[in-house]
């Protein structure tokens, strides 16, 4: 059976990145130009979409009525920011299937995107139908459970959550290549994935997971290093480290809050961190489907063109 490496493909994001400076310096600097946009945004953002974030912010299970509500006030900001990562997933599938197409280093909203955006919004409707198939499954397991007791619904009721966390996993495993395949046929590809990744299950998950544990460690390092930096900064200049607190708790409705010097650095550097971010998370899928879904050129005297 084909199969690619779980480790090189968790890791090829970093390759990315490492090899092509000029690439990552592109992303960071519109990773930075939309959180600029960001700022313009939240600043200027009418009440009642204010509200509406502070909706979905909330740790309280929404009222469904007021969820909606709050999605279609907030829905070009979502779209928004969906596009931008779309336009960044793209640039990674860019390089690794068609490294020649350099153009605006990758980066570019066009057909691809747009595709990639289409597909996100169809997999949200199928993941609500299978949310809504799996509660219906639950609730007639529970009605079952009741008659047997209290402790066979407790039994049932921890089966049941895990099964439901299994069937999530699975299915978004099982169809994780469906973005490069739309990306690379250049059609919307619903459902291909599924079979591309028979018998992948297990070493795509390896590879998302690992992915996801190294951006983290990262995403420590690189605060741990921002945070010591800055309070070295702000000690030898004779400030406070209160003058920080600014940085993790801005005030969202005045634009002066982010003309803070720390606050600048805070955006570059979450921008870079953006753009590596992309570029771990985008990079394993499209590694293993040129592993699993194209076959490598025949080798030419000059060498094997795969390898370019």
């Amino acid at each position: 059976m084909t199969g690619f490496s779980a480790t090189d493909a968790a890791l090829e994001g970093f390759r990315i990145t490492r090899e092509r400076p000029k690439a990552l310096a592109a992303w960071t600097a519109f990773s930075f130009a939309v959180s600029l946009a960001g700022v313009l945004i939240t600043v200027n953002m009418p009440a009642d979409a204010r509200r509406a974030l502070e909706a979905l912010k909330s740790e309280q299970t929404p009222d469904p009525n007021a969820l909606l509500q709050a999605l279609a006030t907030l829905s070009p900001l979502l779209l928004f920011g969906l596009a931008v990562q779309c336009m960044m997933a793209a640039a990674v599938y860019r390089i690794m299937l068609r490294p020649a197409d350099q153009k605006y280093s990758y980066l570019r909203l066009g057909r691809d995107e747009l595709r990639l955006m289409a597909l996100t919004l169809i997999y949200l409707a199928l993941g609500v139908v299978l949310i809504a198939a799996i509660q219906l499954v639950v609730f007639v397991v529970a009605m079952v459970a009741s008659a047997l007791g209290q402790g066979a619904m407790v039994f049932v009721g921890s089966v049941t959550e895990l099964f439901t966390i299994g069937v999530f996993v699975y299915v978004a495993v099982r169809m994780s290549l469906a973005p490069v395949i739309t990306f690379e046929h250049g059609k919307l590809s619903i459902f291909d994935s599924w079979a591309l990744t028979r018998g992948q299950f297990w070493r795509l998950l390896g590879a998302y997971l690992l992915a996801i544990c190294c951006v983290f460690v990262v995403a420590v390092l690189a605060m741990i290093l921002f945070w010591s930096v800055s309070a070295l900064v702000v000690l030898a200049t004779g400030g406070s480290l209160t003058d920080l607190r600014a940085i993790q708790q801005p005030d969202e409705t005045r634009l002066a809050t982010y003309a803070n010097p720390f606050m600048i650095a805070y955006m570059i550097v979450g921008s870079l961190f953006t753009a590596i971010y992309y570029a771990v998370i985008a990079a394993p899928g499209a590694y293993a489907y040129r592993a699993l879904g194209l076959q490598p050129p025949t080798p030419t005297v000059a060498g094997h063109p795969w390898e370019s």
